[in-house]
């Protein structure tokens, strides 16, 4: 047999990977150390009393934020759609550390972390007064008594003489006064001088000056400000011309006025969860097409929106989760790819009210969806949502239903113009809405025992819709427009998963009210969607009449005077009882129904 022999090259290469393997040393210690040092620095993590603040730079499409102990091993926390949250509940006598889990088509990976050990802050010594439980009614019992949110109180456009001042300006200093002649140079000063975690004993204003504020020159975190009734805190821009570039996130805020400040960058822009009493005026909130919610409210009461311009999210421009009493009106609300705004997790008592909402995906409002039954907030644990009135908004250009309940309670819809809607499916929808437990079992087990629908490893669009009213609304798709399928979508029963509360069947019909309204949409063979659909031809004017508007394309659409519909009466307001004995009711707000079907807007 021949001996084989290797080719110059070949011999030269195996050489060179001979010394390669001999003269590249091992990574030392330091080095491993300075790697894993550079790993944990993509998360921050900021220690609170018995909470912590994390936040992370790597972008994915959703996160779950895992911490581990000692003892324990690495387990999710919070999932979250957001790059910066608050973990609670944390113990102070424990070590934890924290990694980032990011999704990225279709699958969970670690995109930031672990960080280094670090130990929550105790709380305070002093004695600090323990909240009473959420009470939890009898059924049996007679039912709370009803409940109508506050009226809003307009802090004025200038501070009262009692107020503390603080003036920001670009041409400011942060070791300044804070006076309007010798300003401060950031919001984030400003913001510091405000007494944290504590009752004000007098309002607080920053007045800030006309120019653009980075993310830089605003708080990482906004959080522990108690502003109160009498003294509130103010942020407002007296000159006008006032706009940052990074985004509001707050957490434990309350009574806090946001007026004239504009927050334009491609991302989220306004995040308050827990927050009380807040009022967004007279602003501008763009998130460049990609924010994932322009504004999102959770775990919060008494939200007003007012006056505002929000927009440019790849999913929700407004999305609020378990949201106790709140007012959403005069605003325009548009250009979102899912739904340009919702309201759920079972959010109550919801005014909307006189906004135009436009050019959204998925459709334009509804109320209700579906929610991580954790999420949720006692006792307002079955429907998505509960009381929400929908008033006089002009709804126009959405591909999806112009509005929709999605396991929603006593819902009024009433005087509402729809336009150019549901070319992709349906012009209106009443459907179930959806819960899950995405990832804390021991909260959704809890609240499951509180006698809420839903429970660990339940996952479904089963929650059902109850006492629905849909009246003297106009759905006008003009020529050449045309939901695909039906004027409606109306959700035939489906049996809830044993073990969820849910009563069998589940219906989205229960007690659903459409009448008084006009529908102009398609041929005369479109199907209504509604399978129990006996009054929807009888108690509307489906198909048969004309509809006169002055400009509906140009944007003004008011009826003409004398015309057809300035000259159709309405039907009178459905009167429902209050479904949930559990929860407080909600009174609709009064409505004036001397007037025809449609927005009185124009």
């Amino acid at each position: 047999m021949g001996v084989r022999t290797r080719s110059p090259v070949v011999a030269a290469v195996c050489a060179l990977a001979v010394v390669l393997l001999v003269t590249v040393p091992p990574q030392s210690d330091a080095t491993v150390a300075a790697q894993l040092a550079a790993a944990a620095g993509q998360v921050k993590v900021t220690a609170r009393v018995e909470s912590a603040v994390v936040s992370w730079r790597t972008r994915a499409r959703a996160y779950r934020v895992q911490l581990r102990t000692p003892n324990r091993k690495w387990h999710t926390e919070v999932t979250t759609p957001r790059r910066q949250v608050r973990v609670s509940e944390l113990q102070p006598d424990l070590r934890y550390r924290v990694r980032i889990l990011g999704k990225r088509d279709g699958r969970w990976s670690r995109i930031a972390g672990p960080s280094a050990w670090f130990v929550p802050r105790a709380a305070p010594s002093s004695p600090s007064p323990t909240p009473a439980p959420t009470p939890q009614p009898d059924p049996s019992q007679s039912p709370p008594e009803a409940t109508t949110p506050s009226p809003w109180i307009e802090p004025g456009v200038t501070p009262p003489t009692q107020a503390i001042v603080s003036w920001v300006s670009p041409l400011g200093d942060d070791a300044a006064v804070g006076s309007e002649d010798s300003p401060l140079r950031t919001i984030t000063e400003a913001w510091r001088r405000i007494p944290q975690g504590a009752s004000l004993t007098a309002p607080h204003w920053i007045q800030v000056q006309p120019g653009t504020y980075s993310a830089t020159d605003i708080p990482n975190y906004w959080e522990e400000r108690h502003g109160t009734a009498a003294n509130p805190i103010v942020v407002n821009a007296p000159n006008g011309g006032v706009t940052l570039t990074g985004d509001v996130n707050a957490f434990d805020v309350r009574y806090l006025t946001w007026r004239g400040i504009d927050i334009v960058r491609s991302g989220d822009t306004f995040h308050c969860e827990r927050c009380s009493n807040i009022q967004i005026r007279d602003v501008r909130l763009a998130g460049g097409g990609s924010a994932h919610e322009t504004v999102k409210i959770n775990q919060s009461d008494h939200i007003l929106i007012d006056g505002s311009d929000i927009s440019g999210a790849y999913e929700n421009a407004i999305d609020f989760v378990a949201v106790q009493y709140a007012t959403i009106s005069d605003n325009r609300i548009h250009h979102s790819e899912d739904w340009c705004a919702y309201v759920k997790g079972g959010s109550v008592g919801v005014v909307v009210q006189g906004n135009e909402i436009h050019d959204c995906g998925t459709g334009g409002f509804t109320a209700g969806q579906g929610t991580g039954f954790e999420f949720m907030v006692a006792p307002w644990l079955r429907y998505e949502a509960y009381g929400v009135s929908v008033i006089d908004n002009v709804i126009h250009d959405t591909y999806g239903a112009g509005l929709g309940v999605n396991g929603g309670a006593n819902i009024l819809m009433a005087y509402n113009t729809l336009y150019r809607v549901g070319a992709r499916s349906h012009t209106v929808e009443f459907v179930h809405g959806s819960r899950s437990c995405d990832g804390d079992t021991a909260t959704c087990r809890r609240h499951h025992d509180l006698g809420g629908w839903g429970n660990a490893g339940l996952d479904g669009q089963w929650i059902p819709s109850r006492r629905i009213a849909f009246v003297n609304n106009l759905v006008f798709n003009p020529p050449g427009v045309s939901s695909q399928w039906s004027h409606l979508q109306v959700a035939d029963a489906t049996d809830p998963p044993a073990g969820s509360n849910v009563p069998a069947p589940s219906l989205a019909d229960d007690e659903l009210v459409i009448r008084g309204n006009v529908f102009r949409n398609g041929t005369a063979e479109m199907d209504s969607g509604w399978s129990d659909d006996a009054e929807f031809w009888a108690a509307n004017h489906v198909n048969d009449m004309t509809v006169d508007l002055v400009d509906p394309a140009g944007g003004d659409f008011r009826p003409v005077a004398g015309g057809h519909i300035a000259t159709l009466a309405s039907v009178p307001i459905p009167t429902h009882a209050w479904v949930d004995s559990a929860v407080p009711s909600v009174e609709p707000p009064a409505l004036d129904t001397a007037r025809p079907p449609g927005a009185r807007r124009p």
